[in-house]
């Protein structure tokens, strides 16, 4: 499973480091680094709805306060 990450401008005023940190702690305490890899991009050009996030070819807008919802339905659910 790939986890991709907007690191562009819009995304990062909207919480993309703090997205990021999260998600890398989750799966390290889920020992998910084997089956999860987490990268980051530039701009997936969907700005308005940021911080923009793909699972696999799935996207995903996810803020700092949804990351752990969002990791629970679509990262833990499917590993």
């Amino acid at each position: 499973m790939k986890i991709t990450v907007c690191i562009g401008s819009s995304c990062h005023i909207k919480g993309s480091r703090q997205v990021v940190e999260q998600l890398q702690y989750l799966i390290s305490k889920n020992n998910l680094g084997d089956k999860v890899e987490l990268g980051g991009t530039f701009c997936m050009g969907k700005c308005q709805q940021g911080v923009c996030v793909t699972v696999d070819d799935g996207f995903h807008s996810v803020t700092p306060d949804t990351v752990d919802s969002f990791f629970a339905q679509e990262v833990l659910a499917k590993v």
